[in-house]
């Protein structure tokens, strides 16, 4: 029984996992990341031999410590790697997030300021005003790509500088909103933030339970409905959707503005939550750089493969070990050489997917291997009992 469980068993059950594509997928994350948090330990003993296993404890371990801030950083990222990983389903690379997210900002700062309104709505419109930011930046490449076939690679990068720029001049340029002597936006009224998780030295809030909401629900929308099935249709075969009748074009516009909408949202989450400063909120500061969360959602989207509840998990993941990895300065380690670390470490969890078909061809070729051994054991069996 014992022999029986621990090899037999043992060995249908993990061929078995490899048979499914999301166990398949899941297991290979687990190993990249994996392999990316080794990689990570050697370069952290490169850089200081001597701090390698404190430092690389607390890139490990020292979110947990930081609930608060994991929850407020997943959640952005967590917002533009749906974008991305939406937009994939349907073979589209959205890589203009970040433009999408700070128009989505622009947007929620644009109410919160210059739209008064009772603050029992007032946030609610301002997360609004975010998702119809977005869902503009993502309609542009959409728009392109259906009807004119211009690669959305290029046109979504090209709108992550004009979103930038854009956003940035009608801010400094608006003295409502600007604070040329500290060269940031004021901070929102306190009608207008997010309400509080409560979390001490945080700025958590409920936005991340929204987006936790808003990932099942587009879990439900690709996976069970005739729309989801058409946008992941059109995204295994193009030409072989189009002859079936599904609508390439209006679908193609539609996953980028919700794609788009997604990241507006992120901006908004971002820039409407309680700073931790009572009573004050987070501020935007125009300084003409490419906002980093949506660059940061690409990765998380890898990671998850592109499925929602994927995403949520790597979101979580990914702000974890960022939050750590602040952390292991207290070891002297520069903030630089934390980021190669953390970008090692998403480097090779963006190479899940290659993984997963690693994972199941070796398998695969252990069980050839295990058959072939089966089919000459028996050939030996029965040459035995035939003499």
């Amino acid at each position: 029984m014992i022999k029986n469980f621990s090899f037999a068993n043992l060995w249908a059950k993990l061929k078995g996992l490899t048979k499914t594509k999301g166990s398949s997928s899941f297991f290979a994350t687990l190993l990249a990341i994996a392999f990316g948090l080794i990689f990570g330990l050697i370069v952290l003993f490169i850089a200081s031999p001597e701090n390698t296993f404190g430092g690389f404890s607390k890139i490990l371990f020292g979110g947990f410590g930081k609930m608060g801030d994991v929850i407020y950083f997943a959640t952005p990222i967590l917002m533009t790697g749906l974008a991305v990983g939406f937009a994939f389903k349907m073979g589209l690379f959205n890589i203009g997030a970040s433009g999408q997210y700070t128009m989505g900002m622009f947007f929620a700062l644009y109410v919160g300021f210059m739209i008064d309104m009772p603050s029992s709505i007032h946030w609610i419109v301002a997360i609004l005003a975010g998702l119809l930011g977005g869902m503009i930046m993502g309609f542009i490449p959409g728009l392109l790509k259906a009807f004119f076939n211009v690669n959305e690679v290029i046109t979504s990068i090209m709108l992550n500088y004009i979103g930038m720029f854009l956003v940035d001049m009608w801010i400094t340029g608006n003295s409502k909103m600007y604070v040329s002597s500290l060269s940031r936006t004021k901070y929102l009224p306190e009608s207008i933030q997010l309400t509080s998780l409560n979390i001490q030295n945080s700025s958590a809030n409920i936005s991340i339970l929204i987006a936790v909401t808003i990932a099942v629900v587009l879990y439900v929308v690709l996976h069970k409905t005739t729309f989801g099935y058409e946008l992941i249709a059109t995204g295994h075969n193009k030409h072989a959707s189009q002859y079936a009748g599904i609508n390439y074009k209006r679908n193609t516009v539609l996953t980028m503005i919700i794609a788009g909408g997604l990241a507006g949202l992120g901006g908004a989450f971002a820039i409407l939550a309680p700073s931790v400063i009572s009573g004050s909120s987070m501020t935007y500061e125009p300084v003409n750089i490419i906002a980093i969360n949506g660059f940061n959602g690409i990765a998380v989207a890898l990671l998850g493969n592109s499925n929602p509840v994927g995403i949520v998990f790597s979101a979580f993941f990914i702000s974890h070990i960022q939050r750590g990895g602040t952390s292991a300065s207290l070891f002297g380690y520069k903030p630089e050489i934390i980021d190669v670390v953390i970008s090692v470490i998403i480097y090779f969890s963006a190479f899940s997917l290659i993984m997963s078909g690693v994972i199941a061809k070796f398998f695969k070729n252990l069980g050839k291997k295990k058959k072939k051994k089966d089919e000459e054991l028996i050939e030996q069996t029965d040459s035995k009992e035939v003499s």
